[in-house]
C-alpha cells in the first residue's frame, strides 16, 4: 500500500471496530434474541459469545501488505461469532474460497494475504435467512430492526471508502451473494445505499470504481465455482469470465 492508502486503511478499520462495539453496546437485549434463535432452530446447538462481529484479521494487514481484493459477504454466522476466531469467512464458505483462489494461481490472489473480507452487516445469525426472525423481533422499541437496517447503510458506505482507499485499480470488489440484495430481501437497505455511493456521476465524475465492484454468487455448496463453470466461454481465462458474469450480476441487480 501507499503511505495514503495505509492511512486512509488505518482510519477506516478503526471506524468499523468503534462502530460495532458501538453497535453491541446499544443493543443490549441483542445477544438473548440470537441465543433463541439457535435454540429454537435444527442444527448444531451453541452458545452465542459475539452479537456483533467486528472481522479482526484486519488487524493483522500491515502497511507493507499487498490488498489485491475486497471480497463482501452476508453476515457472520457460527464459527465467526466464536471468541476463537472472531473473523470472517473461517467455516466451510471460506476454505471453498481459498481452495478456489489456490486452485487458480492465474488470478494472482493469496486467500489469506492479498484479500480482505467484509460483510452486508456485522450482526451475526446462525444462518443469513434468520436475520428476516431478529427484523420480526425488532427488540425494544424495535432498536434491532433498525440496527440491521442502519449497519447496512454503515457497511455500504465502509465498503466504498475502503475501496477508494484502496484504488479501484488494484482492488476490485467482489459481492457474493445477490439474491437477498433484491427489493424486498433481507439487504435491500445495503442494495440501495450502494447504488447511491456508486451512481454515475457521483461526485460529478464517471462510473469508474462502480465498474471495478462485481456481483456473484456464494462460496457456500460450491455455487460460485459451479457458476462460473457453468458459465465459462471456449478460449476465455477464468479472469475473463469472472469479470464477465460479475457484470452481468452487477447489471442486474445494481443498474449499471
Amino acid at each position: 500500500m501507499t503511505r495514503r492508502a495505509w492511512r486512509a486503511f488505518a482510519a477506516l478499520r478503526d471506524q468499523y471496530r468503534d462502530f460495532t462495539k458501538t453497535l453491541e453496546r446499544e443493543l443490549p437485549e441483542l445477544q438473548a434474541v440470537q441465543q433463541g434463535l439457535v435454540n429454537r432452530r435444527r442444527g448444531p446447538s451453541y452458545t452465542v459469545e459475539t452479537p456483533v462481529v467486528y472481522n479482526h484479521a484486519l488487524d493483522d494487514v500491515h502497511a507493507g501488505d499487498d490488498i489485491r481484493l475486497i471480497l463482501v459477504a452476508d453476515n457472520p454466522g457460527r464459527r465467526e461469532q466464536a471468541a476463537e476466531n472472531r473473523r470472517y469467512l473461517v467455516g466451510p464458505s471460506g476454505k471453498i474460497a481459498e481452495k478456489f483462489f489456490r486452485d487458480n494461481p492465474a488470478l494472482g490472489i493469496d486467500f489469506r494475504r492479498n484479500v480482505i473480507i467484509l460483510n452486508k452487516t456485522p450482526i451475526h445469525t446462525p444462518r443469513t435467512a434468520e436475520l428476516r426472525e431478529l427484523l420480526r423481533a425488532g427488540g425494544d422499541r424495535g432498536a434491532i430492526a433498525a440496527a440491521i437496517i442502519e449497519s447496512q447503510r454503515v457497511m455500504a458506505r465502509l465498503i466504498r471508502e475502503f475501496h477508494r482507499a484502496l484504488s479501484p485499480d488494484t482492488a476490485p470488489v467482489w459481492i457474493t451473494g445477490y439474491s437477498e440484495m433484491k427489493d424486498g430481501g433481507i439487504f435491500e437497505a445495503f442494495t440501495k445505499t450502494l447504488r447511491e455511493l456508486y451512481a454515475p456521476g457521483t461526485g460529478g465524475t464517471e462510473n469508474q470504481a462502480g465498474r471495478r465492484l462485481f456481483l456473484f454468487r456464494h462460496f457456500s455448496m460450491n455455487q460460485f465455482t459451479i457458476d462460473l463453470r457453468q458459465k465459462a466461454a471456449p478460449g476465455e481465462s477464468t479472469a475473463e469470465t469472472l469479470a464477465r458474469i460479475g457484470t452481468a450480476y452487477r447489471e442486474r441487480f445494481l443498474g449499471w
